[in-house]
């Protein structure tokens, strides 16, 4: 389950950036994922839950936003989506493509409460 892994290097990320800015809580944390990166969201977002217990991230909701592959034909130059498995060019059948897009992981933000100085 590479998800705990994942998820361990995004808390870490998020908790240093919280804490830094001076938050007491984090409450919201948006996250894009490639589907070829094979992460699965439901483990994710269980991942998330599970490790940021007792942490200033603990019931923050995690939105989740996972990527559809996107490749480029070598060949004729087209552009296209597709599964993990079906990656010839749609247009001309030549089966070698470069991925673009799919395998990216992005922490896009983080909002968090900041108490106000009195």
């Amino acid at each position: 389950m590479h998800e705990m892994g994942i998820m361990a290097g995004v808390l870490d990320t998020v908790r240093t950036a919280a804490e830094d800015a001076g938050a007491t809580k984090v409450t919201s944390v948006s996250l894009s994922i490639g589907r070829m990166t094979e992460a699965i969201e439901d483990v994710l977002v269980f991942a998330w839950e599970a490790l940021s217990e007792g942490t200033i991230c603990e019931g923050a909701e995690l939105k989740v936003t996972m990527i559809e592959p996107r490749s480029r034909c070598v060949e004729c130059g087209h552009e296209f989506t597709h599964d993990r498995f079906h990656r010839a060019c749609p247009e001309c059948d030549n089966p070698l493509t470069e991925l673009i897009a799919g395998r990216e992981m992005q922490l896009d933000s983080i909002e968090v409460d900041i108490p106000d100085d009195e």
